[in-house]
């Protein structure tokens, strides 16, 4: 089994090494033993967590953080070139590094499980992750969020699995050579990167085609662009394809998804066999997420009633329909969806879970190029709460759109019979939440940026 340190990765800097995925392969290049250091904007969790491990975390970008003797510098698509530890890099001929080259390094001779699709990935690889865990298989895993159960988004393992979560948005999924693969669904999405679905889709082919020879496809049965997608790769003489879902025609067939409050009870047949357990999350994409999962289990060997028995393990990710807490008869859960089919997906399994409240929802929308693309169809998605408030658009590696805002997403809900509230002030928030909420409410805050920030500060009104 591989383990070492690749040369380049000895003395590794991370520039951006707060981000959800490079500071989960920063976490296991530490555990292996190499002398981690990097800068992130601010303060965090983190940054604390990566100290703890060893490693070396300056606040703020500035030339003189980079060690004269780093054997490399780890970006992401993030970073940009005028960066001055970039820059500094430059001058003392430092190798830089992909994120995601830098990943695959460290899956080299493993049996690596890679997690695709436009939605779902974070679930679906932490799925993995717990399940595998909880089989004493003692996995790797690089994941996009945090779990609820470890408490964190990566650890190198001694198991001779790992498992990643595998990025479409910069194309950088296809430097993986996975033994298993996963697409999830194939949507347009990351707008600035891709201009069309035929790229969506030669991305992802890529993707595929990078599969080890012998290895497994699990990809969805039901969802249209996955459907394309199998048809595209289907003569791939190596690979072999196992689909799922609830398709009559899926390898391993969703018979029943029971909603059960806040988790569900999954029955499949597999192997001409049913199989039930339960998933601690509610809705069914969830549920088809775990299903997902237990496939890619089986494809590498493991028991289906060992590896179903143990996703029953898995209690949930940071920012994955996370229950804050509740004050005043009114709680308050946490949704990191961004894009209209996530939106829809986390509305109806609140709906289901709780049939009888009123879901009163806190939506910021996150990229002014997603906002241009889908701020209709994100609108739309809104007319399924009962009360609706919307921030501004949180920017994150973009600079403004003329002419893009959040009234593009208001309007549309307005059209759609939505009731939306527009907040330009995010720190009133909680005193426009606390005016419509009312014992026996779900408010749901939603977004990729830092919406979630307000959860404990709706609560804290709530309280008072």
């Amino acid at each position: 089994m591989a383990s070492a340190i690749p040369t380049a990765m000895e003395r590794p800097h991370f520039i951006g090494i707060g981000g959800a995925g490079m500071s989960g392969i920063a976490k296991i290049l530490a555990q292996r033993g190499a002398e981690v250091a990097g800068s992130d904007a601010k303060e965090s969790a983190t940054a604390e967590a990566l100290r703890a491990l060893g490693a070396t975390v300056h606040i703020g970008h500035a030339a003189g953080h980079l060690a004269d003797d780093a054997t490399c510098v780890v970006v992401s698509s993030a970073i940009r070139a005028d960066n001055p530890e970039l820059t500094r890099a430059a001058e003392l001929s430092v190798p830089v590094v992909h994120r995601s080259d830098a990943l695959a390094s460290l899956m080299g001779g493993l049996r690596a499980i890679a997690v695709a699709g436009t939605h779902g990935k974070t679930t679906t690889t932490s799925m993995l992750a717990v399940a595998l865990t909880e089989l004493g298989l003692d996995p790797s895993y690089a994941i996009g969020g945090d779990l609820e159960g470890p408490g964190t988004n990566a650890r190198h393992g001694e198991g001779d699995i790992f498992v990643a979560e595998a990025d479409e948005s910069d194309r950088s999924f296809q430097k993986y050579d996975p033994e298993v693969a996963i697409v999830l669904n194939v949507e347009l999405d990351h707008h600035a990167n891709y201009a069309s679905m035929d790229e969506i889709y030669d991305s992802f082919e890529t993707f595929v085609g990078k599969v080890r020879p012998g290895g497994t496809l699990v990809i969805a049965a039901d969802q249209p662009g996955a459907v394309e997608l199998t048809q595209r790769v289907r003569d791939l003489s190596s690979l072999n394809v196992v689909t799922y879902g609830e398709s009559g025609t899926a390898d391993v067939r969703v018979h029943k998804v029971t909603p059960r409050g806040l988790t569900s009870e999954v029955t499949v047949v597999l192997n001409g066999k049913f199989l039930t357990f339960t998933v601690s999350v509610p809705g069914r994409h969830y549920a088809h997420n775990a299903v997902a999962a237990l496939a890619a289990g089986v494809a590498l060997g493991i028991p289906a009633h060992n590896l179903a028995s143990a996703l029953g393990k898995y209690t949930g990710v940071k920012r994955r329909l996370q229950l804050k807490g509740e004050a005043k008869g009114v709680q308050v859960i946490d949704s990191y969806a961004h894009h209209p089919t996530e939106m829809t997906a986390d509305l109806e399994a609140m709906r289901g879970a709780a049939a009888d409240a009123r879901l009163l929802v806190v939506f910021q929308p996150h990229l002014f190029s997603r906002t241009q693309e889908l701020g209709k169809e994100m609108g739309q998605a809104l007319a399924l709460a009962d009360l609706s408030v919307v921030l501004d658009i949180y920017p994150a590696r973009e600079d403004p759109v003329p002419g893009v805002t959040s009234e593009l997403i208001i309007d549309a809900a307005r059209a759609a019979g939505a009731t939306v509230t527009a907040v330009h002030d995010k720190e009133t928030v909680p005193d426009v939440v606390a005016g419509m909420a009312a014992p026996g409410d779900l408010v749901l805050t939603m977004g990729a940026g830092d919406v979630t920030d307000l959860g404990p500060a709706i609560l804290a009104r709530l309280s008072n």
